[in-house]
């Protein structure tokens, strides 16, 4: 059943905590999940926060400090002693107790990495808090089951008892030798099924793609998307097995990835969240609305420039609107099928002639009907002798649109320029000014003024 926190509960919650009723705290805790005591936490002030979490099983706990936002944890932890982060951090898998410590003041740190009584995951966070968040080895973590290629399957499944105790996740054997150089991998079933006399060597399976440590989460999150994988070995230089990377940490970069080229598609600079001050949503929304403004102002020129045009034949003025919104609309979506071929690199083997042929010939049929359903208007509505201004405008407007949403996301990715900003304000207001200039061009020597 869904959870619902209503005002009834939570102020049964906040009276309980006030009266300082770990019984009842503690029954009406246990109904609940994760998430929903998540929810929770979210609304209470934060020294009541402090004291319901508390109360909270340890692992339940630490389930919960690895799913809040990295911003609302650190302010979250402030009120917790080393001691108390130290008893979390204890059960966490090792990327996850990493991402939360960097958060730390160092002092704090090296505090809980000296109270930790697990020396192995003591060991674990040291080796990774180097690696910078945005590269593979930031994104490992430690726990991993391994098997040595001289074992039996016999040896092989009894030492997988003994490292899954730490391993919350177990998708695959990874195969090293005795330099833990990595060979390839063993799958569960395959285990199960040989014969427990058979050396690994002989079963193992060569073909296995791995990320070294230095590779970018963004080519890791592509790697894994294109391979169906679950989980990624993390090497080093010399092919030692270090680590690995689960799916559920690429999904976490994937949905971040996500928003930010959404922000970007709408023409929002840098990380903004709704919550944020007035001047950073400022700041972030700001210089698209500018370049949109300045855009327009263009627009509004090449009007002006034609003006003599509007005051012969002022049904001209009627048809301005269609002209920028047609462009604009063709433009982002050739932009953003673009912007979808450059993030899947497989998306961009045929060449730019194949690629531009295609476009052409797809603009030129949307642009064939889109002009003589308009021009079929014009004949039944407006002045027929616009009919051929507005019907070849707009054709040649969706072929204009087409090519500059497909050329300007290559020409910026050629410069290392996310091409995700190419389909928002930028098309739009390019192709406003594309649009009314072609229009009124055409109008000027079709209708001979």
């Amino acid at each position: 059943m869904t959870f619902e926190l209503t005002k009834e509960f939570l102020e049964k919650i906040e009276t309980a905590i006030t009266g300082r009723d770990d019984t009842l705290l503690r029954a009406e805790m246990d109904e609940l999940y994760p998430a929903d005591i998540t929810m929770l936490l979210y609304e209470l002030e934060t020294e009541p926060a402090h004291y319901l979490f508390s109360l909270l099983n340890t692992e339940i706990g630490a389930e919960i400090l690895a799913e809040i936002e990295p911003e609302d944890r650190k302010r979250f932890l402030e009120n917790f002693s080393s001691a108390e982060i130290a008893r979390y951090i204890e059960v966490f898998d090792s990327d996850d107790a990493v991402d939360l410590l960097q958060e730390q003041p160092i002092q704090v740190r090296e505090e809980v990495i000296g109270l930790l009584e697990d020396r192995e995951q003591a060991r674990f966070i040291i080796d990774l808090l180097p690696y910078d968040e945005d590269v593979a080895g930031g994104l490992m973590q430690k726990e991993l089951v391994k098997a040595n290629v001289n074992w039996t399957v016999n040896e092989c499944i009894e030492e997988i008892r003994k490292q899954a105790e730490d391993v919350e996740k177990v998708y695959a054997v990874y195969v090293v030798d005795d330099n833990q150089t990595l060979l390839g991998l063993i799958s569960l079933k395959n285990l199960v099924l040989a014969r427990k006399n058979t050396k690994i060597g002989n079963i193992y399976d060569e073909d296995i793609h791995y990320v070294e440590t230095y590779r970018p989460v963004e080519e890791v999150s592509e790697i894994m998307q294109r391979y169906d994988l679950e989980a990624i070995p993390v090497v080093n230089v010399q092919k030692r097995l270090l680590g690995r990377i689960t799916i559920d940490d690429v999904l976490d970069v994937i949905i971040e990835k996500a928003e930010e080229d959404i922000q970007a598609i709408s023409g929002i600079t840098g990380e903004v969240e709704e919550d944020d001050n007035l001047w950073q949503q400022v700041k972030g929304r700001l210089p698209w609305l500018i370049v949109g403004v300045i855009g327009s102002l263009m627009a509004a020129t090449v009007i002006r420039v034609f003006e003599g045009e509007l005051s012969k034949i002022a049904a001209l003025a009627m048809f301005i609107p269609i002209m920028g919104s047609t462009g604009g609309n063709v433009g982002i979506q050739t932009a953003s099928l673009i912007v979808q071929a450059l993030a899947d690199k497989s998306g961009l083997e045929i060449s730019w002639k194949e690629r531009l042929l295609k476009i052409i010939v797809i603009a030129s049929l949307n642009g064939l009907i889109i002009g003589l359903l308009a021009g079929l208007y014009v004949l039944v509505f407006s002045e027929t002798q616009l009919v051929w201004v507005v019907s070849l405008s707009l054709m040649a407007v969706v072929l204009l649109a087409s090519f500059m949403g497909t050329i300007t996301p290559l020409i910026l990715d050629r410069f290392g320029i996310n091409p995700a900003v190419a389909s928002g304000p930028f098309i739009t207001t390019a192709n406003d000014l594309v649009g009314i200039g072609t229009y009124f061009l055409i109008a000027h020597f079709l209708l001979k003024m």
